[in-house]
This record gives structure tokens, C-alpha cells and sequence, in this order.
């Protein structure tokens, strides 16, 4: 709990210093591009399928609920088994979480950006509301069950270098979360900005509770 709390500030911030804002501005410049081309409104007319949509819908609830229960289960797992490492990962991959909440909405609050269920059928995907909080900040532009899944996965991946199984896993699970929620309630850019924010968050801490171990 205390590394927790320690490096929070410091983490948050690193997330926007040095080279990492470089992957912000490429998140913003991808987005652009699949916005202006169309793409995001293609792709979003392509996935209407009901069977492609029935195998994808879930990832909205399940991408909801995981990334409450992980850190809980690995936290408790880790005082029965008295395993520190466990314990570790619980606070750390609590933390990317927590920060991948909070960029996620500070971009939602700014853009605004209209969901795919707003349509009723019409192409939205190029409607920003560009302001503050002209859209709230649960829907839009990035996703957060996006960003919250890789910066879950890229978290475990750094966590555990021997052990890149576990790793290989998050990220399939965050594809899943990905994928499905921009075939459901998000644009295609969504889902890829999410994933670069994401993969952005999870590096840094992840980074940061590994140096702790050594």
C-alpha cells in the first residue's frame, strides 16, 4: 500500500515525460487519421454482423468487472500463500489501473466525443465535442476498458519477465477487451489510442514496482 501511494504522483506524471509523450501525440495523430479517412465509420458499418457482435459483447462486462476482482484476488492470494511478488503485482497492476482510469477520463473530458450507439444508425465518427465535459467522461474518446485492460496487460508483461506466459495472456485478454468493445460501443481509434495509452501506463509502472524487487 505505501509503494502504492508513494509512487502514484511520480508515475502519473512519467506517463507524460520524456519519450512517452511521443505516444500520446501518436495516439492523437492515428486517431486523426482513422477519423478523417473514414475508416472508423467503415469499420464500424463492416461489424454489424449479430454473431460477430453476440461473441464480442461481453468484453464491455467482463473488461468492467476484472480489473476490480484481479487486484483483490492477487492481493488475498498473496497474504494466504505469503507470496510478496503476488502482493506486488496486486498494488501494481491496482495502480496502472486507477491510472488508466483517470487519463482515460481526462481525455474523455476535453473531446467529448459521441459513442457509436448516439447513431441510430447514422455515421457520428467524426462528431467531437471538444470543450470540457461537453461529453462526460464514461463514454468517448479513448476507451477506458480499453486503456485500463493493456496498461492491466503491459503491467504483468514488465512484472514478469520470466514468466511470459502470464504476459502473452494479459495481452490476448486485452486484445479481447479491445477488439470487442470497438465492434459493440466504441470506434475503431478508440480502441487503438486506448491500447497505446494503455501499453504507455503499464510500461511505466510496471517498470517502477520491478526496479523495487531488485
Amino acid at each position: 500500500m505505501n509503494q502504492f501511494l508513494s509512487t502514484l504522483p511520480r508515475n502519473l506524471r512519467d506517463c507524460f515525460k520524456g519519450r512517452m509523450i511521443l505516444w500520446h501525440i501518436i495516439a492523437i495523430l492515428l486517431t486523426f487519421a482513422l477519423v478523417t479517412s473514414g475508416f472508423d465509420g467503415l469499420y464500424f458499418a463492416s461489424t454489424r454482423n449479430p454473431i460477430l457482435r453476440s461473441w464480442m459483447f461481453p468484453a464491455a462486462l467482463i473488461g468492467g468487472l476484472l480489473p476490480i476482482a484481479l487486484p483483490l484476488l492477487c492481493l488475498t492470494t498473496g497474504r494466504i500463500s505469503r507470496s510478496a511478488k503476488t502482493i506486488l503485482a496486486a498494488w501494481a497492476v491496482g495502480q496502472a489501473e486507477l491510472i488508466g482510469a483517470l487519463v482515460a477520463a481526462a481525455y474523455k473530458a476535453i473531446t467529448g466525443r459521441v459513442h457509436p450507439a448516439r447513431g441510430a444508425g447514422a455515421d457520428l465518427s467524426h462528431t467531437f465535442r471538444f470543450g470540457f465535459l461537453r461529453g462526460g467522461i464514461f463514454w468517448g474518446w479513448p476507451s477506458s476498458h480499453t486503456t485500463i485492460a493493456f496498461a492491466m496487460a503491459a503491467t504483468i508483461f514488465t512484472l514478469f519477465p520470466k514468466q511470459r506466459w502470464l504476459g502473452y495472456v494479459a495481452i490476448a485478454y486485452a486484445l479481447y477487451i479491445g477488439v470487442g468493445v470497438s465492434m459493440t460501443i466504441h470506434w475503431f481509434s478508440d480502441f487503438a489510442a486506448g491500447a497505446i495509452f494503455g501499453t504507455v501506463i503499464g510500461a511505466v509502472v510496471g517498470k517502477r514496482f520491478l526496479r523495487s524487487q531488485m
